[in-house]
């Protein structure tokens, strides 16, 4: 372990505290230039690919292996590509037609398999990509919003006693029993965007209260704003404490900062604890955890384990450039979005420096102060030359489990500023996602187990997401702008879009929310843990990354 101290700690920020009148995210007549269409048509043809060979080896189920020619049941059997897939196949009637007759006929009151269903995955992915399909689809399914809400009503026994107001992350269908165990926030604030959406087309507050309220008391959680700004990654229903003293914008703990701002934009709500707490989270990230590589002067946002600065990153966690982007138009704060292209730029040279063009599950960078394992003379040379090294953890090598958060960001770059590089940089994905994602034994698309070594091999899944996030957020990149636009369209965290109405003039109070009262945590010794962003080839455990 190697830890290093600078005499100035913190970072000198000029924020805008004044009143915040929200701008368009995206710039004004943006257009794509003519050479957008092939790029656009190269990732149509890769859908097209991925979703054939899932149809023909795996349709039904959960995932597609592509290299076993098989297929996994990791989302409780209800067939979750299918649902995570429906919007971004909405312009192919022919497969939305399909797609839309099988999940109408899912019984989604039990399970497929005898695993509990966790409240978060089957949110963003069952219950936001019907959604998103019945809103796409000129709202005339009316079927999409009664399966999403067959979900919903099984969900809300995670609450389980009268006042509790944070939900256990997994429950079991067949007897309405959650597994009680510590949760994390981004499970448990990772749940208003969707349910809300429920509430407006079935007209049950009850979906709204439960889920918003959770992220009520994960804000109001007395958390010392003079050090921190955001919570630590775990929570306990129980008695609403936070477990342990982890802070990151990665796994665990990111999409509940992605969505206080998010919530805010989609609802026009006038209560400015939402985007008051994330302004409050990103004040307090410029100010503690953002780091300057020493070589390439890449920013970074480092995590913080019990006042530890931890020099490490993540792909999970490069969502936080498009964030802060979108959310930093939204409160009319320049400062922000320009500390988010930065991030964006940095998350990019993960993916530019490695043998294949895509970027790592993690990776580790030395700035002037804060804590990192020691580089072997490999990793040094490899962080000489490009400004970070990827690591090893107990996620196994350094692999690509096709995630779309850097693509996700480069997306949410290019609308608000027009700057093609954006669109070069999506076009080299495609080009690597066709070199070195093909598995040939089904012609589908599978993910790396080693991103700097093609020679180590494909990972044996097709993930739901591939086709609701990555392949998504290229398409769109090379689209009309117009369409799917930032400023009328709000994404949740699987890539499911909703309408949103007109924007407000005021986001926020143009103040970071501030401290109520003293930062509290008990430990996690004894406590059941839950694991963050569980797939079938990855579980990823919670705190630091490396162990540190």
């Amino acid at each position: 372990m190697v830890k290093l101290l600078s005499p100035l700690k913190w970072a000198v920020v000029f924020c805008s505290c004044s009143y915040s009148y929200a701008g368009p995210v995206q710039v004004p007549g943006l257009q794509v230039p003519a050479s957008a269409a092939a790029n656009q048509e190269a990732v149509k043809d890769i859908f097209l690919q991925s979703y054939n060979a899932y149809s023909q080896f795996a349709f039904g189920h959960d995932s597609l292996l592509p290299v076993s020619k098989s297929f996994v049941d990791d989302r409780n059997g209800w067939g979750a590509t299918i649902a995570d897939a429906l919007g971004t196949m909405s312009s192919s009637q022919d497969l939305f037609d399909q797609a839309l007759d099988f999940v109408s006929k899912v019984d989604f009151r039990e399970s497929n398999t005898p695993s509990s269903v966790s409240l978060f995955e089957t949110t963003i992915r069952y219950v936001g990509g019907m959604i998103s399909a019945y809103e796409l689809s000129g709202k005339q399914h009316q079927i999409l919003v009664q399966q999403a809400q067959q979900l919903v009503d099984k969900m809300v026994f995670s609450w389980v006693e009268p006042n509790q107001t944070i939900p256990f992350g997994e429950i079991f269908f067949s007897n309405n029993t959650p597994i009680v165990a510590v949760n994390n926030v981004a499970e448990a604030g990772t749940l208003d965007v969707e349910w809300s959406r429920v509430t407006l087309y079935t007209g049950n507050q009850t979906y709204t209260k439960l889920s918003e309220g959770s992220v009520r008391t994960i804000a109001n959680l007395a958390h010392d704003l003079k050090t921190l700004g955001l919570p630590p990654q775990l929570v306990d229903p129980t008695d609403d404490m936070f477990v342990d003293a982890f802070l990151t914008w990665g796994g665990g703990t990111d999409s509940y900062l992605e969505y206080l701002i998010k919530y805010a934009r989609i609802t026009n709500t006038d209560d400015n604890l939402f985007a008051d707490s994330w302004h409050a989270a990103v004040d307090s990230s410029i100010k503690i955890l953002q780091r300057t590589s020493t070589v390439g002067d890449h920013i970074y946002l480092a995590d913080w384990n019990a006042g530890e600065i931890l020099l490490e990153g993540s792909h999970l966690a490069c969502f936080q450039g498009g964030n802060w982007i979108f959310g930093g138009k939204l409160l009319n704060n320049q400062t922000i979005v320009d500390i988010g292209l930065e991030l964006v730029d940095a998350c990019w040279n993960t993916y530019a420096s490695t043998e294949t063009g895509i970027g790592p599950e993690t990776f580790a960078f030395i700035a002037q102060d804060g804590t990192f394992s020691q580089p072997t003379a490999q990793e040094l040379a490899f962080y000489q030359e490009h400004g970070f090294w990827i690591t090893s953890t107990t996620l196994g090598p350094s692999d690509y489990i096709q995630r779309p958060e850097v693509l996700e960001s480069n997306f949410y770059a290019w609308r608000a500023t027009g700057d093609t590089k954006y669109l070069d940089r999506a076009a080299s994905a495609i080009t690597s996602f066709q070199k070195f994602l093909v598995a040939k034994e089904t012609n589908g698309f599978a993910g790396l187990n080693d991103v700097n070594d093609f020679n180590a091999g494909l990972e044996d899944d097709t993930e739901s997401f591939w086709f609701a996030e990555v392949l998504k957020y290229l398409y769109l990149t090379f689209d009309d702008p117009q369409n799917i636009s930032l400023d009328n369209f709000v994404f949740n965290t699987e890539g499911q879009v909703f309408e949103a109405p007109p924007a407000k003039a005021v986001y926020g109070s143009g103040t970071p929310r501030s401290a109520s009262g003293q930062f509290q945590t008990k430990t996690s010794d004894g406590l059941p843990l839950p694991v963050i962003s569980p797939d079938p080839l990855v579980t990823i455990k919670p705190g630091p990354m490396n162990g540190q």
